[in-house]
């Protein structure tokens, strides 16, 4: 396992300890993110850090964390690992503090980095199963940062698993569809590129981003709309994306066959992407 990095040190795993006072460890008051390291650099790293600010500033400590400086650790650790392809996760929280829910004054922030290596592009299209045990709560602040509390989303994913499904379809409290456990819902319909809103509870996601941008080249028009489980069967395909896996495609979902008749417009978003992911 490669070494981790932690409050500007690189050393062993075991050499790794956050205070049993953590914030992040007691009451997951702490967020994180996960990036795709490409040719010894990492992809989107702006919109990544983005994403990480704009979650500092909903949690109310954004101040106390120079993005500047982890930047530059970002780049040091990556050199110091020769890591040239790898999963990067970066995790902050608010540090240390006294008993309760009220946050300390002045926080001092725990920040901790892991490199993994990244897992092998799938080939085959994934199976959904509609997660019951849980809901996904759009009208939370937290359902538009990467909170360090996932559970909602584990639960989901277990019990998907349990249905012999890859992925879990997580609806909102209106029950239209959010996102899956760990990925951006996509619809190819008509020509459209079609993807729920934030506001439905979708995770403003970085491949996200990237995919609806690109559209056009891909000859489809981006439409952010509520998706409803009804579309799925009348869409000509169905896909997710997340910045490691970037595009997948999907088979099925509770078990009922899903239309797979768009598979020239996902080819060239690949594509795209993968263009995008040599420029650097």
């Amino acid at each position: 396992m490669m070494r981790v990095w932690q409050d500007g040190r690189i050393d062993v795993p075991e050499e790794a300890h956050v205070s049993i006072a953590d914030r992040g460890l007691l009451l997951g008051d702490g967020l994180f993110e996960t990036m795709a390291v490409h040719n010894a650099r990492v992809f989107d790293l702006e919109a990544h850090l983005e994403r990480l600010a704009s979650g500092l500033g909903v949690l109310d400590f954004v101040q106390a964390v120079d993005l500047s400086k982890l930047r530059y650790a970002i780049a040091r650790y990556i050199a110091a690992e020769e890591a040239s392809s790898a999963v990067l996760r970066v995790t902050v929280t608010r540090g240390a503090g006294p008993r309760g829910l009220a946050p300390p004054e002045t926080p001092r922030p725990t920040i901790f980095m892991t490199l993994s290596p990244m897992p092998a592009v799938r080939k085959t299209p994934l199976s959904l199963h509609i997660a019951t045990v849980t809901r996904r709560n759009e009208h939370s602040a937290l359902s538009r940062i990467k909170a360090l509390p996932y559970l909602d989303n584990l639960l989901a994913l277990a019990e998907a698993r349990g249905q012999g499904a890859d992925d879990a379809l997580m609806l909102n409290t209106h029950g239209t569809i959010a996102c899956a456990s760990v990925a951006n819902v996509f619809l190819i319909r008509e020509g459209r590129l079609e993807t729920p809103p934030v506001s439905d509870g979708a995770l403003p996601g970085t491949m996200r981003a990237l995919v609806l941008s690109l559209a056009q080249q891909a000859g489809l028009a981006a439409v952010e709309n509520s998706l409803h489980v009804k579309d799925l069967a009348g869409a000509d395909e169905v896909i997710l994306t997340n910045s490691i896996s970037r595009v997948l495609e999907v088979r099925n979902c509770n078990g009922t066959p899903l239309p797979r008749r768009a598979g020239a417009a996902v080819e060239r978003l690949r594509e795209l992407i993968a263009s995008r992911f040599d420029a650097g």
